[in-house]
């Protein structure tokens, strides 16, 4: 949108004459202008002009009335202007005129008036000047002469005053020489008179270390003025005064509280004469020895120096310091941190003298820190805390008792200190249930394990003794009346129930063995002698040295593993030696029944035949189960003894509480801490099964103090949770131990990479290297447990291991989809490797093995050797015969499309070998 034009102005079509000559004279060009061109613009205006003159012309006279009036009017602005312009001219004259004019003479005026008043005032401020600092010389002379002449209180007044004057300063002063010299000597004098003030305040009040000296007046340095200690104190300034104050309190905190509640020491006191011959009241004390000393002297000493300080000081300090009553936190404080708390007794012996203590400090609080230091406000704290010293005393026994078991715990125990435990292993002819089945002479009874860890010899030491002696003989005795069985193999209600540990595995089927392998054995060949034997040096026999079997039954040589197909055709007898349809573990026969123990009763049948076991159990957990007994029996006797006078109607049960609850704290911090500080030492196998037989005996001890009936409920269930801890960590520690030696195995035989190409030399070597790093560490884990663990814990744990492995290895071989005949070959190699393992079975040397019983897949890991060199013929006659029961259909059927070609003989075999195993009827 365009910019509108103003009307006012010249439209373009409406220009005037001379604007349009003046274009035609800016649009002509040098050589066009000419006389001519001249003339004719000349002309062009001239005509321009007549017609304006003409139309104004007109203009005025078409209205000529108006014309004129505008034109008088005009005439007559144009006069008043002129007389006002000459108006205005004779007024500027008037007032500028430098002669006569106003402003100039009013201008002269104000300035003379000026200065004669700046005159009135300097002489004014002179004048109010010399008078203040007349005042001033008066007021500094009188309070010198007073500093100086020892008149320290009067100073102290009137430099006061003087403060005061110096403070209503006058103008005319601010700045000048003279005033800030008179500050600064009013500063000196104020500072000499404070330090004059000081300096005999230090030698009306001195305490130090040894001595508190108290002078009730001094004669100030330098002058024979002599100052009572009242006029002293008074004279402080409040700053310098609570100063002092804090200094003195903490003095008397330091040295005649504090010390005089933490240690045995006398306290004197003495007047004498100053060579002043002013009095001086002295206060001193001197160490005591501590083998006889009663501790209420200590609060009969520090009542001394109260008393003291209160008939000497006290009264002399101005009330606005309010001094002894600061003291009262300070003491209370110190009653109880430095003296009540630290003095709690260790014995119950020591008590009623220390409670004698107690009574005296609340009568000392209520008297001195109420009555002499005016803390009339403060709580009863030392009262409050004596209304509880019997909690107080439990819960310091608590922490001492705490730390003597940490101690335990992070004591480094050696093998010279453990003893070996005991378990009695109930023994239980119990038939599984189904059809028939032979027994197989090899394997255990069914068997129930009982922890009755005989407890150890009564301790002689002292609880409080550094070296931590324990007896050497090792503890053989069993309760005999302690395992009582019903009909259901329960503990009579006053018997202590000990844990029973899971059963072992089931008895597994009689199967012909192999010849035993005509390589030696070198970890087998332990040197286990029969459970007669006299030899008990050697450590190949941890168990024989310790208990003899109770009733043990006699136990014939178990069949031996097949080998070659060697006398199959005794397979033919299953009631003596074919295995039954119960995969994956065979099954057992019935054996006969033991008629069941009915409840103690005059005419109960005889409890079944028991065996005793030992383990290894550290003298560590030995340590702290005495110390269990010690903290329910000291509970008890406090108890009993009615030592603090427990009140009408309150329970005499809460007495003791707190330490008969620290008993399962003993059992808690050994079970939360002993793993960690020793975390490196239960990495070995050998260890973490000495801390899991820790544990588990632990529990049994635990069930021997919950068969007492004086506990209460409260600890009756601490207990009983601690004893159930301790025995599901040790089951923890046992499977983890277990655990972290089946993960070695697996990790090793991973190097085999699932058995694949040994008929490669190269592979073969190294699937054998894997074979025999793991035959060699299942026999470095079982030198290492053998030791620590009961007989039957021991097969559990090594059977575990030993099942891992072939476990493994049948997993892998039986995975592989084809076996060429040299492969089979080397297969069979590696697995008779690991057949040695059978040694570390045997508990003695004349003895059958007992690899059946506690390794699941031994029977299959041995007939899968030597399926490895069957053939088609040889596989189905075990089949038929049920050796081979311990194979899943499907297994069966791998393993012969692995080993054999592709015929019609292969597909009859594989078509019967699905029709399932045969019935137990056909055997």
């Amino acid at each position: 949108m365009a910019f509108p034009i103003p009307t006012h102005l010249p439209r373009k079509k409406d220009l005037d004459v001379s604007t349009t000559v003046l274009s035609k004279m800016s649009e002509t060009s040098l050589k066009a202008l000419t006389h001519d061109a001249a003339s004719a613009w000349v002309a062009e205006l001239d005509v321009a002009i007549r017609e304006t003159k003409a139309r104004i012309h007109e203009r005025v006279q078409a209205d000529r009335p108006a014309f004129e009036r505008q034109l008088a009017s005009a005439v007559s602005v144009q006069e008043r202007l002129r007389t006002l312009t000459a108006n205005v001219d004779g007024l500027q004259h008037t007032l500028s005129d430098p002669q006569t004019g106003l402003v100039p003479t009013l201008v002269g005026t104000l300035t003379q008036h000026a200065a004669l008043a700046q005159e009135a005032a300097d002489a004014e401020a002179l004048s109010g000047a010399l008078g203040y600092l007349a005042r001033c010389k008066q007021e500094m002379q009188e309070l010198v002469a007073l500093v100086e002449g020892g008149r320290l209180p009067e100073a102290v007044e009137r430099y006061t005053d003087v403060e005061r004057l110096l403070g209503q300063q006058q103008p005319s002063l601010a700045g000048t020489d003279v005033y800030v010299d008179l500050q600064r000597r009013f500063r000196a004098m104020k500072d000499k008179t404070d330090e004059q003030l000081n300096e005999a305040y230090s030698r009306s009040v001195i305490v130090n270390a040894s001595e508190i000296v108290i002078r009730p007046s001094v004669q100030v340095r330098a002058s024979e003025t002599v100052l009572p200690l009242p006029s002293i104190l008074s004279s402080l300034s409040s700053t310098n005064l609570s100063s002092l104050m804090t200094t003195l309190r903490r003095d008397i905190s330091t040295y005649y509280v504090d010390f005089l509640l933490s240690q045995a020491a006398t306290v004197e006191l003495s007047t004498v004469s100053s060579l002043t011959g002013t009095a001086e009241h002295k206060l001193s004390i001197f160490l005591a020895p501590q083998d006889q000393e009663d501790l209420k002297d200590r609060i009969v000493n520090v009542e001394t120096v109260l008393t003291f300080l209160n008939d000497n000081l006290f009264s002399h300090i101005p009330s606005q310091a309010s001094f002894p009553i600061s003291l009262s936190r300070p003491l209370t404080h110190a009653l109880l941190e430095k003296f009540l708390i630290p003095s709690l007794p260790s014995s119950l012996d020591e008590l009623p003298l220390f409670l004698e203590t107690v009574h005296h400090a609340v009568a000392f609080e209520g008297e001195y820190i109420r009555g002499v230091l005016g803390d009339s406000a403060g709580g009863y704290d030392v009262k409050t805390w004596a209304d509880s010293v019997g909690t107080h005393y439990e819960r310091k026994r608590r922490v001492d008792i705490l730390e003597r078991a940490r101690a335990t715990i992070l004591w480094n125990d050696d093998d010279n200190n453990s003893f070996r435990a005991e378990m009695i292993i109930v023994k239980e002819d119990v038939p599984q249930q189904g059809a028939p089945e032979p027994v197989l002479p090899a394997s255990p009874p069914a068997v129930k394990p009982q922890l009755v860890s005989t407890s150890p010899p009564p301790r002689q030491a002292s609880p409080e003794e550094v070296a931590w002696g324990f007896d050497d003989e090792e503890a053989t005795a069993v309760d005999e009346d302690g395992w009582g069985f019903d009909e259901e193999m329960d503990v009579e209600p006053d018997v202590a129930a000990a844990p029973e540990p899971e059963p072992g595995p089931s008895s597994p089927p009689p199967v012909e063995k192999s010849e035993p392998q005509e390589e030696d054995d070198p970890d087998g060949a332990w040197g286990l002698d029969d459970e007669n034997s006299t030899d008990s040096s050697a450590w190949d026999d941890p168990w024989g040295d310790s208990v003899e079997p109770v009733a043990k039954p006699p136990s014939p040589k178990a069949p031996k593993a097949a080998t070659k197909l060697e006398k199959l055709s005794q397979k033919g007898k299953p009631k003596e030696s074919t295995p039954f349809n119960s995969p994956p573990a065979p099954v057992v026969a019935p054996a006969p029944k033991v008629a069941q123990p009915a409840r103690p009763k005059p005419a109960a049948p005889p409890a079944p035949p028991v065996e005793k076991e030992t383990y290894l159990v550290s003298g560590r957990v030995r340590e702290l189960l005495w110390l269990v007994d010690e903290v329910l029996k000291e509970a008890a006797e406090l108890a009993a003894s009615n030592v603090f006078h427990a009140k009408p109607g309150s329970s005499s049960l809460q007495v003791g509480g707190i330490i008969s609850q620290t008993a399962p704290m003993v059992l808690d911090l050994y079970r939360g801490l002993y793993p960690v500080v020793a975390a490196a030492r239960v990495a070995a196998p050998r260890h973490a099964m000495g801390f899991s037989n820790d544990c588990l005996w632990l529990a049994g001890e635990v069930a021997k103090l919950l068969a007492r009936g004086d506990l209460q409920e409260g600890l009756r269930a601490k207990l009983e949770e601690a004893q159930q801890r301790s025995k599901m960590l040790a089951e923890c520690w046992y499977d983890e131990t277990i655990g972290r030696q089946v993960d070695q195995i697996n990790a090793t035989l991973d190097r085999a990479e699932g058995f694949v190409a040994t008929h490669h030399q190269e592979r073969f070597d190294e699937c054998e290297d894997a074979v025999n790093q793991v035959l060699q560490d299942i026999r470095k884990f079982a030198q290492q447990i053998k030791p620590v663990l009961p007989r039957s814990r021991y097969y559990e744990a090594l059977g575990s291991t030993v099942d891992a492995a072939l476990a493994r290895v049948l997993r892998d071989i039986l995975a592989l989809p084809d076996i060429t005949a040299a492969e089979s070959h080397k297969l069979n190699e590696l697995c008779r490797v690991l057949t040695a393992l059978e040694g570390l079975f045997a508990p003695d040397a004349a003895g059958p093995s007992l690899v059946v019983a506690y390794v699941p897949s031994w029977l299959k890991f041995s007939y899968l050797s030597e399926l490895m060199e069957a053939s088609m013929s040889d596989i189905s006659y075990l089949f038929d015969e049920g050796a081979l029961v311990d194979f899943e259909i499907g297994e069966l059927v791998r393993l012969v499309r692995a080993l054999f070609a592709d015929t019609p003989l292969r597909a009859n075999t594989i078509h019967r070998l699905q029709q399932g195993h045969p019935a137990l009827g056909a055997a």
